[in-house]
C-alpha cells in the first residue's frame, strides 16, 4: 500500500506534528506499507524522518502552509501527482489555519478524496461540540459562538465525507452518530507514542520537578501552577522546581515571555522552549509530577499518554475529556478545580509528600499506557483501509 498522510510534521510548530511523527515511525515498519508519502506543511528546516528501525521508503511533499487559501488546491494537486492507494488525514478543526476561511478550505480535502474515489480516513482529534470556544481561544462573544457552532457543524459534515472518521473517545462517536446520523465513525484510541522498558518509578536526586508540557496561552495557562507550587513549598519546605516545557499557542504569541517576566521573582521556574523529540524522554524521566493546568479540554491528551508511558503521576483538572479518558482507559491522578490555585496546590502536595502514592499512580498510568501502543493503533488503521478497499462499489454519496 502506498499511503499518503496529510499532516503537519516536525520541525513544524503546527498542532499535531508530534503525533504525526509517531504515526510515521510505526506505519513505516508495517509490511503492508510499501511507501509513505507525507503531504506536509512547509518548514525552513528539514523534516525529521531519520529512524533507526528498518522500514519503507518515505517521500516528503511540502505542499501547504498555515493560513494559506491555496491549501486545498496545492494538496489536491499533490495527491494527484503522487497517486496514493489511500490517504490518512491527521486533523483537528484549526489544523490548516486560525482564520476561518483558510481553515474551512483545508477541511474540504476529505471531500476531494471522495470525489476522486481515493480511500480516506480522517483522524479527528477533537469535535467542536465538546470545545469551550471561549476558554480555547476562539471567541468569548456569545453571538459569535453560535456562528462558530453553525460553521463547525458545516465543517463536520465536510469531514464526514471521508470513508471513515476515526475519533479517539467513545463520547465523540456517540455525539457524531446522534447529531449527524453518521454511519462511518469509528473509535480508534489515541495510542501511546513510546513504551519504554518498565521504569523504576523513582525520580532523580535534587529538586523534585513539577512539569507541564504543551502549547500555552489559551485554555492552558501556567500562572496558577507557579503560584500553586509556591504554596506547596511554603507548606512543606520541599525543594521543588517548576518546569514549563513547550511554546506559545499560535493564537497567543508572547504569552510565555510575559509569564517569565511577571514571575521572574519566583525561584526555580524553568522555561524549556520547544522540546525536540529526542529530548522528550529526559523531560519526563526527570519529572516527579506532570501537571495539566487546563481550564478546558479539546480532545484526548497526547501528553497524558506520554506521562503514562514514562510511569508518571499526574495532576489534572476535573473536567470534560480528561475525566472521560480516565474512565475509558484506566489512567489515575489527583484532580483539582480548574480555577482554584489552592485546589491545585493541594493536589500537587498530596503527591510530592507521599512517595508510595506517587509510585502507585505512576504504575497505574504505565499500565494504562501499555494497553494502546502506537504499533497496534497503526495496525487498526491499516485494517480499516483494507475493509474500505474491499467494498465492491465505492460510489460517491455525499452525507448531508
Amino acid at each position: 500500500m502506498k499511503l499518503a498522510i496529510v499532516t503537519a510534521y516536525p520541525p513544524s510548530k503546527v498542532t499535531l506534528n508530534e503525533y504525526a511523527y509517531h504515526l510515521v515511525k510505526h506505519f513505516r515498519q508495517k509490511e503492508d506499507v510499501t511507501e509513505l508519502v507525507l503531504l506536509t506543511d512547509k518548514t525552513y528546516e528539514h523534516k525529521d524522518v531519520v529512524f533507526t528501525e528498518d522500514g519503507c521508503q518515505i517521500t516528503i511533499e511540502e505542499c501547504w502552509e498555515f493560513n494559506s487559501y491555496s491549501t486545498i488546491l496545492n494538496v489536491t494537486n499533490a495527491i494527484s501527482r503522487v497517486n496514493p492507494d489511500a490517504v490518512l488525514f491527521n486533523l483537528q478543526f484549526m489544523k490548516f489555519g486560525d482564520k476561518k476561511v483558510a481553515a474551512a478550505l483545508g477541511l474540504m480535502l476529505p471531500l476531494v478524496c471522495k470525489l476522486k474515489k481515493i480511500p480516506s480516513i480522517v483522524l479527528l482529534h477533537n469535535i467542536l461540540e465538546e470545545v469551550d470556544l471561549g476558554s480555547a481561544g476562539f471567541t468569548k462573544n456569545k453571538v459569535m459562538q453560535k456562528v462558530y457552532g453553525f460553521i463547525g457543524s458545516s465543517l463536520t459534515r465536510l469531514i464526514l465525507q471521508a470513508d471513515t472518521v476515526a475519533v479517539t473517545m467513545q463520547k465523540y462517536v456517540d455525539i457524531l452518530e446522534k447529531k449527524y446520523n453518521a454511519k462511518n465513525v469509528k473509535l480508534i484510541p489515541h495510542g501511546t507514542f513510546e513504551i519504554p522498558e518498565k521504569p523504576d518509578f523513582n525520580v532523580p536526586v535534587g529538586p523534585m520537578q513539577i512539569m507541564t508540557f504543551g502549547k500555552f496561552g489559551t485554555y492552558k495557562k501556567v500562572e496558577g501552577m507557579i503560584e500553586a507550587v509556591e504554596k506547596v513549598r511554603e507548606s512543606t519546605g520541599l525543594d521543588l522546581e517548576v518546569v514549563i516545557a513547550g511554546t506559545d499557542n499560535p493564537n497567543v504569541p508572547g504569552y510565555l515571555a510575559k509569564v517569565q517576566e511577571d514571575y521572574k521573582h519566583v525561584p526555580q521556574v524553568r522555561f524549556t522552549g520547544y522540546v525536540e523529540e529526542k529530548e522528550v524522554p529526559k523531560l519526563f524521566n526527570d519529572s516527579a509530577v506532570v501537571v495539566f493546568p487546563y481550564t478546558s479540554t479539546t480532545g484526548s491528551s497526547g501528553v497524558l499518554h506520554q506521562a503514562g508511558s514514562y510511569g508518571k503521576a499526574v495532576v489534572m483538572p476535573d473536567l470534560g475529556d480528561l475525566t472521560s479518558l480516565i474512565q475509558d482507559e484506566g489512567y489515575r491522578g489527583e484532580f483539582f478545580e480548574p480555577t482554584s490555585v489552592d485546589s491545585l496546590a493541594k493536589a500537587i502536595e498530596n503527591i510530592v509528600t507521599n512517595k508510595i502514592y506517587r509510585r502507585e499512580l505512576g504504575k497505574a498510568n504505565y499500565q494504562a499506557a501499555t494497553g494502546y501502543p502506537m504499533s497496534e493503533i497503526t495496525e487498526i488503521y491499516l485494517n480499516t483501509f483494507k475493509k474500505i478497499m474491499e467494498i465492491p462499489s465505492r460510489a460517491v454519496m455525499l452525507i448531508v
